[in-house]
């Protein structure tokens, strides 16, 4: 998988671009500031259809749009698959309704792909890609958010399905948060939550096997590649924390799930879990009447990495962090290789001063295998000369991209 075209308009400081990339490696060049890290951005919206930095749309719209009586900005990619080319299309225009986007930015996302009208859940994943960034090693040492994220972002580039039965159950827990709060302090009737406990379980038992699915395919890939990371000197474990589930993260084992999509058919599987949550939702009941809030549910889930046995989320030192959210990420390009029998567009930003020379061995190698590989760096310094030889360069100043000679 490849991005053949990329066009930019009025996204971040790119007034307009027209950019075509080619296969293989594309070395992005320049000082900070210049757009080089807004470039991958653009990619990975298109992919995810949601920004990884911004915290609204508002922030994606070039400033001097902002001016204008209707801001928008405009993102097209063809992206080719095989012998297939796809067209992704997102637009970000002025709600005129008055009603706010859920980021409360005011601008409403038009998608489109190959000219059809899409949902944000339908269009993530058309274009496939794998991110590196710098603060990754938050993943291990961040927030369980910032992991949950993660895992929903992953998911949905591979399970569409996923993406629609998250927003349901996010919308289910406000609507079951907000009954809960409105009796807070008072005697509250369990059966006026018997249809919003349902719902949950129904949509929180599909996000729970979906996600254990994933982390038992992840903790395989990752444990040989950690290895390989580590010199054989660290064995690396993935523990799925689930409130559902009430699986711990110090457990010797991790409950086997079916591998491929989970169904609502009436497997062990579903049924167990859905039985799981029901039992804990009863059990935490007074709790959650006393506090007017739902404290059970994968909206509570955690992943936690164990090198060695111990904890990297709490004892790990910042090498070994770094190291272990290496490993996922290597792990994520495999994985999407093999569940959409594509190699994802591999987006790297700035990470290669990040790593010592074996990480950077390994980070190579992946390259080596992808499609496409855009790289963003200030400078040469941390490439080999064969590595250049093979690689596409451009700089990046101001906003504007020019093709440069090695």
């Amino acid at each position: 998988m490849r991005v053949v075209h990329l066009s930019l308009t009025n996204f971040r400081n790119y007034t307009r671009l027209e950019l075509d990339l080619p296969e293989g490696v594309v070395l992005l060049l320049g000082d900070n500031a210049q757009g080089k890290t807004n470039l991958l951005e653009a990619i990975r919206f298109l992919s995810h259809i949601h920004s990884p930095r911004a915290k609204t749309d508002h922030e994606l719209v070039n400033w001097l749009a902002l001016q204008d009586n209707l801001p928008f900005a405009r993102l097209v990619a063809q992206v080719q698959r095989g012998d297939e080319t796809d067209q992704i299309e997102l637009s970000l225009v002025q709600n005129n309704s008055g009603n706010h986007e859920e980021d409360g930015s005011g601008l409403r996302k038009h998608i489109r792909v190959n000219g059809s009208n899409k949902r944000a859940t339908d269009a993530a994943g058309v274009l496939s890609t794998v991110l590196f960034l710098p603060e990754d090693i938050n993943l291990v040492s961040g927030t369980p958010g910032s992991r949950r994220r993660y895992l929903d972002d992953f998911i949905s580039q591979i399970d569409p399905r996923y993406g629609r039965e998250l927003q349901h159950y996010n919308r289910v827990l406000t609507r079951r948060n907000l009954l809960l709060k409105s009796f807070r302090g008072r005697a509250a009737d369990p059966a006026q939550f018997m249809f919003w406990d349902q719902r949950l379980i129904e949509h929180g038992t599909y996000l729970t096997i979906r996600r254990q699915t994933a982390i038992v395919q992840l903790n395989t890939l990752a444990q040989r590649i950690h290895s390989l990371l580590t010199e054989d000197q660290e064995w690396i474990r993935l523990a799925y924390c689930s409130n559902v589930l009430d699986v711990e993260p110090s457990a010797a084992f991790q409950m086997e799930l079916p591998t491929g999509l989970p169904t609502f058919e009436g497997t062990m599987a579903v049924q167990g879990v859905a039985a799981s949550f029901a039992a804990r939702l009863r059990e935490a009941q007074e709790k959650e009447f006393e506090q007017g809030m739902s404290t059970i549910g994968p909206h509570r889930d955690d992943l936690r990495f164990l090198a060695n046995g111990v904890d990297m989320n709490t004892y790990g030192s910042r090498g070994q962090q770094r190291t272990v959210a290496l490993s996922l990420k290597l792990a994520e390009v495999e994985s999407l290789s093999m569940e959409k029998n594509d190699k994802p567009v591999l987006l790297l930003d700035d990470i290669m001063s990040e790593l010592d020379a074996a990480h950077r061995d390994c980070v190579l190698q992946a390259v080596d295998r992808a499609q496409q590989v855009i790289i963003t760096a200030t400078d040469t310094a941390s490439f080999g000369q064969e590595f250049l030889a093979k690689a596409s360069l451009w700089q990046v100043q101001g906003g504007r991209i020019s093709r440069l000679a090695l």
